[in-house]
């Protein structure tokens, strides 16, 4: 789990660089609407990044080992995918990597949905 952990912290690190870059480097220098998928791709970038923070560092008594890994990995690799292609299709304007974005937004989707199953699935500490 820690190389997870660690991961999510420097994709967090790095989602706030990445949104000082757009917001002071790429201002003047690229298209607004290419600003505003900039700004997008920060954005899921960061919650996703402390999701898989928070997941990662969950305790045992919410769902097995695995499960946390395969969900934090999930989110670690979706970033990649959908805000990296934003990224690259910002500053290379390779506009193609448009229709590989959503199989990163596909696996968010799918990471969240399996931490609710997860979730559901815990057992019930009698406060609910």
């Amino acid at each position: 789990m820690k190389t997870a952990q660690v991961t999510a912290a420097f994709l967090m690190a790095l989602g706030v660089a990445s949104g000082a870059f757009g917001a002071h480097a790429l201002r003047d220098s690229v298209p607004a609407p290419d600003l505003l998928i900039w700004e997008k791709a920060v954005l899921y970038q960061l919650i996703h990044a402390l999701a898989a923070l928070c997941v990662a560092s969950s305790s045992g008594l919410l769902m097995s080992a695995r499960a946390r890994l395969a969900i934090t990995w999930m989110l670690l690799v979706s970033i990649v995918i959908f805000s990296g292609t934003l990224y690259v299709l910002v500053l290379a304007n390779m506009r193609w990597l448009g229709m590989i974005t959503p199989l990163g937004g596909s696996g968010f989707i799918a990471a969240w949905l399996l931490l609710a199953f997860q979730l559901l699935k815990a057992p019930s500490n009698g406060t609910n």
